[in-house]
């Protein structure tokens, strides 16, 4: 399947009509909103056997794996929103000084307007609708870019928000890069891109010309460190589970291993072990083992190998894009597999003695999007307090995403802005400063020509 890429004059058509809709106060009330999560919730719901049918089919993604890692995690983000949203409205009363008196004081939050949500193929639906709860929720609406690398999760997905709303209101636009190059010439109120940091500079660049807000969730190479007190046997199966989830396919998997010299051979043993109880004895007929997204992306995955020495794992079968997780030893820092986020199942191994080693190695780079630490948690502090990242767990992996009473997002070359729960609402909302200021009395102090200046001064 091939998905066509959408008109330019009929993605020109449906940003007018969006804008022409938001203008018309339709997204303002609180009763509109909710309906509209809800009606995101029961489509999720109905369309639960298409999506999971069309992640396998694009990616050999178990219906498991695909209700786990994507539908129940918008599920829950729904339900949050539905719950909260009312109190996320409410305009919130602070503090005037007194300088300012009798005036008082209030922050509220107003829609940014037309958002533009761009998504990527690793997680299809999660990271497309995901984001689109933060724009319903906020008030906005939103021009959805599915990626056309999984064609027929965003058919499925095309034809969910065409059935479920109005295309005034929230539209799903299809193709390749011409697309979102003509997506990215017009202007919208704010952009929430989910890429690779390379693109993200692309999206930026584009954003400036408008000086349009961007959430940027990128990518990099997210560094695992396991040091000489880590439980090696918890340490390697809860590190198996991070890289096969997706095939090594997510922007917050291990991408690179630090550990200490005398636990390598160890973690080689209880990882082959663990990569055994997760996915049986042969991992290539593991109905829950993904597959790489394109032949293209096999080709550029399989040519880290040669990067290290392969110390288990190494199989791949080009027919069925299938890499078997693999561990590399004796990387050269230079190898293109220590400076390219790898994306896939292999993990190279880089040996430590001390662990100021390992902060200087990480602080030397790019601040990646996730960073995990196994071993004692007085060392992981240290570790967290002197290194940046996007997000962190300590002895473990992933799981800090899964927590939407966190904030997601990626700092520096890893992205910019932060989404989940409230966060996600206020992504795409602004904060407004609102004085009021009563007419009765009118103090004369702040007028020209300033008199009694003296006292106005131990005021200020």
């Amino acid at each position: 399947m091939k998905i066509k890429n959408t008109p330019i004059q009929d993605i020109n058509d449906i940003i007018v009509a969006q804008r022409d809709f938001f203008a018309g106060n339709t997204t303002l009330s609180l009763k509109f909103r909710k309906e509209q999560l809800k009606k995101l919730r029961d489509a999720l719901k109905a369309w639960e056997k298409p999506l999971c049918e069309a992640l396998w089919k694009d990616l050999h993604k178990s219906s498991e794996e695909a209700i786990l890692t994507e539908l129940s995690i918008v599920a829950g983000e729904i339900k949050n929103h539905i719950k909260h949203l009312r109190g996320w409205m409410r305009s919130c009363r602070v503090s005037t000084p007194l300088k300012m008196m009798p005036s008082r004081s209030r922050v509220v939050s107003e829609p940014l307007g037309n958002a533009l949500i761009i998504a990527p193929w690793n997680y299809p639906v999660q990271l497309l609708l995901n984001p689109l709860v933060g724009a319903i929720s906020s008030g906005c609406t939103a021009l959805l870019k599915p990626s056309p690398y999984v064609p027929n999760v965003s058919k499925v997905i095309e034809d969910m928000i065409t059935t479920t709303f109005d295309k005034r209101y929230i539209a799903v636009v299809q193709g390749n890069r011409e697309v979102n190059e003509a997506l990215l010439a017009n202007r919208f109120d704010i952009i929430f891109f989910t890429g690779s940091p390379v693109l993200g500079k692309t999206v930026m660049s584009a954003a400036a010309k408008n000086l349009t807000p961007v959430v940027l969730e990128l990518g990099g190479k997210s560094p695992c460190i396991i040091d000489k007190d880590a439980d090696i046997k918890v340490s390697a199966k809860r590190l198996a589970w991070g890289k096969t989830l997706n095939a090594g396919q997510t922007c917050i998997a291990p991408d690179y291993l630090l550990i200490h010299k005398s636990r390598i051979s160890e973690f080689v043993t209880e990882f082959a072990k663990a990569i055994k109880q997760l996915h049986g004895e042969d991992i290539k007929q593991s109905r829950h083992y993904v597959r790489l997204v394109s032949d293209k992306a096999f080709e550029r995955v399989k040519g880290y190998m040669k990067d290290g020495n392969i110390v288990y794992g190494g199989a791949s079968d080009a027919t069925e894009r299938f890499i078997e997780p693999t561990l590399l030893a004796d990387v050269p820092l230079d190898a293109p597999v220590m400076n390219e986020e790898i994306f896939g199942p292999i993990l190279p191994m880089i040996p430590f003695e001390e662990l100021n080693e390992v902060i200087t190695f990480v602080r030397e780079r790019e601040k990646p999007l996730a960073l995990y630490y196994f071993g004692k948690t007085k060392h992981a502090k240290e570790v967290i307090r002197l290194t940046s990242a996007g997000g962190s767990c300590i002895n473990d992996a992933i799981m800090h995403i899964a927590n939407e009473n966190m904030p997601f997002g990626g700092v520096g070359n890893s992205g910019m802005g932060h989404y989940h729960g409230k966060l996600s609402f206020e992504a795409f909302s602004h904060k407004r400063s609102v004085v009021t200021t009563p007419t009765w009395l009118d103090l004369p102090f702040r007028y020209m020509p300033y008199r009694m200046f003296g006292l106005v001064k131990k005021l200020l």
